[in-house]
C-alpha cells in the first residue's frame, strides 16, 4: 500500500520545464546552505555593498545582484570578487549594455552562446540569466586553461595571446574588489 502511495505522489508531481532546469541547481544549492555558508554570504555582501554603490544606487538591486552573483560564482567554482571585477570592466554593471561586437548584458555575453548553452528564449539582458551564462563560460575557460586566470580571461574576451584585457580585469579585482 505504501509503495503505491509513493508512486502516485511521484507520478503526480509536475516535472520541471526545460526553461526551469538551468536555474534548479542554483536554487537547490541555495537551500542546502549551512548557517556558516549563509554567514559567509552575509559578510561578503556587507563588504561588497559600499564599492558596488558607486555603480548601483538602489540598495535592493545591489542586495539582489550580490546575492545572485555570489551563488552563481560559487556554483561555477569562481571567486565572486573576480566576477565583480569582470562585470565592472565589461559593462560597468549596466544590465542592458551592448558592445559594438554584439555582446550583451552585465558580463557581455555573445549571443552565439545561447545556441551553445541555452534556449532561444533566453534573454541575456536579464541579470540572473546573464550571470549564469557568464560564470559558466568563464569557469569553462578556466578549466580549459588549467586554472590560469590570465589565459582564461583572454579567452573570455576573445583576445587569447594578448594580456591587456586580463591585466585590466585582474587590476580591477586587486584595486576595487578585494
Amino acid at each position: 500500500m505504501l509503495k503505491w502511495a509513493l508512486a502516485v505522489v511521484f507520478v503526480a508531481s509536475p516535472l520541471p520545464s526545460a526553461a526551469e532546469q538551468p536555474l534548479r541547481l542554483t536554487l537547490e544549492a541555495r537551500h542546502q546552505q549551512t548557517a556558516y555558508h549563509q554567514w559567509q554570504l552575509e559578510q561578503w555582501r556587507s563588504r561588497m555593498d559600499a564599492p558596488l554603490s558607486r555603480f548601483i544606487s538602489d540598495p535592493d538591486r545591489r542586495y539582489a545582484l550580490l546575492t545572485r552573483l555570489y551563488h552563481e560564482a560559487h556554483l561555477a567554482g569562481l571567486p565572486p570578487n573576480l566576477v565583480l571585477a569582470l562585470i565592472q570592466v565589461e559593462s560597468a554593471f549596466k544590465a542592458d549594455a551592448m558592445s559594438s561586437a554584439g555582446a550583451v548584458g552585465l558580463m557581455q555575453i555573445m549571443p552565439f552562446w545561447v545556441e551553445e548553452l541555452g534556449l532561444p528564449i533566453d534573454d541575456l539582458t536579464e541579470p540572473n540569466r546573464n550571470l549564469r551564462y557568464g560564470c559558466t563560460i568563464l569557469a569553462h575557460y578556466l578549466a580549459v586553461e588549467r586554472g590560469d586566470f590570465t589565459r582564461a580571461l583572454a579567452r573570455y574576451n576573445g583576445s587569447l595571446g594578448q594580456t591587456w584585457y586580463p591585466e585590466r580585469v585582474l587590476k580591477t579585482w586587486r584595486d576595487y574588489w578585494r
